[in-house]
């Protein structure tokens, strides 16, 4: 049995307030490049719901590898739910690669986005910590302590 080529598109998220969420992204050092508003048959069917109509934007790591799109229901209205927790089944997190994580978690602060609890050392190869960030998506942020 022949496998089908496959690469990582994108991770989606559904956010309350898409410019709150962009601008916490392109804070910590992502792009957007590109905004749409997505409606239609097309968009119905492809998503699974009647009337699907989103703001998205779509963001991608300056290495240009990541890319996260964060959409914002117009219709059908928006469903809030408990932010997820790190030990709940399904959509976990996001996570990146930063330089200097004092830095990344000074900027998700001006957003009020703040650890869960604290800044780790994982065996003196990454400092690591959770954030939760808009919309309470969780976002881990992770420096390499060595470097090769």
């Amino acid at each position: 049995m022949r496998s089908v080529a496959i690469k990582l598109e994108n991770v989606a998220i559904a956010v309350r307030d898409l410019e709150a969420a962009v601008s916490f992204f392109t804070d910590l050092g992502l792009t957007v490049v590109g905004r749409d508003t997505v409606s239609g048959e097309w968009a119905d069917t492809a998503v699974g719901l009647d009337g699907n109509h989103a703001d998205i934007a779509m963001l991608q790591t300056p290495d240009g590898q990541g890319r996260l799109e964060l959409f914002e229901y117009i219709h059908p209205e928006a469903i809030e739910s408990e932010p997820t927790r790190p030990n709940e089944i399904g959509m976990h997190r996001v996570a990146f690669s930063v330089d200097d994580i004092d830095q990344a978690l000074e900027t998700a602060a001006r957003h009020g986005c703040l650890p869960l609890r604290g800044v780790a050392t994982y065996e003196d190869l990454y400092k690591l910590t959770y954030v939760r960030g808009p919309s309470g998506i969780l976002v881990m942020l992770a420096e390499e302590l060595k470097k090769h």
